[in-house]
């Protein structure tokens, strides 16, 4: 094995393919949102998921002292708004259709999912901050997934 350099580090870890979602909150400058790789289901009972926010970020600290998150899972085609979500200093939802959740969170139009739920832990390890989400809504639809895989956007055709 070899010691985990930050690039031979990236590079392994890049070999596990990821879903690719936007958390999003609003808040009073309008709504805000990142795009995120770092999540996943926590616990069913009770309803948790678990996403991960560089603390550098710039709408992180936004959508944390918002409180409630909108989680959307991409679609395949959405690559593009994947991209602009992860652009800092960008006007994230500038031309990107979005709808609010019942507790009022920004969720993005064709997604293949929907999460929403309250933040209810973060804690800071390394250079990213894990957060834990109570859920209190879902819904799902057709369509495939985007996918992350070896530094690429992917699809799973």
């Amino acid at each position: 094995m070899n010691r985990p350099d930050d690039a031979h580090f990236r590079a392994t870890l890049g070999h596990y393919l990821t879903g690719v979602t936007v958390v999003a909150a609003h808040t009073d400058q309008g709504p805000t949102g990142f795009t995120c790789q770092s999540f996943a289901s926590l616990s069913l009972d009770p309803p948790l998921i678990i996403f991960a926010a560089t603390t550098l970020s710039q709408s992180w600290p936004r959508v944390r002292e918002a409180g409630v998150v909108g989680v959307s899972i991409l679609s395949q085609s959405q690559e593009d708004i994947a991209r602009q979500f992860a652009t800092t200093g960008a006007d994230k939802f500038a031309g990107v259709g979005h709808l609010r959740s019942p507790a009022g969170a920004p969720l993005i139009e064709g997604a293949i999912a929907h999460v929403e739920g309250t933040i209810t832990s973060v804690s800071t390890h390394g250079d990213h901050d894990v957060v834990v989400v109570a859920v209190t809504g879902v819904d799902h639809f057709g369509g495939e997934p985007l996918a992350y895989f070896r530094g690429g956007f992917r699809s799973l055709d």
